[in-house]
């Protein structure tokens, strides 16, 4: 179950970066490059996050 305590804390530190940069974006960046690296990097924690969700939904899937 120790794998499973990585991987929730792993969830919440993405969400914690999804939120990071999301208030980033909305006080303010500097150029239009800083805008689009910081959503390419949300889009990709979410992507993260999404994966992970359907992994751990296949795995209690395969469990029952």
């Amino acid at each position: 179950m120790e794998e499973f305590n990585v991987v929730y804390k792993l969830q919440r530190h993405l969400k914690q970066a999804i939120e990071d940069c999301k208030d980033t974006v909305m006080s303010g960046v500097d150029s239009y490059e800083k805008y689009q690296y910081l959503v390419g990097k949300v889009q990709a924690f979410e992507q993260t996050l999404q994966e992970i969700s359907n992994l751990l939904d296949n795995k209690e899937q395969n469990d029952d």
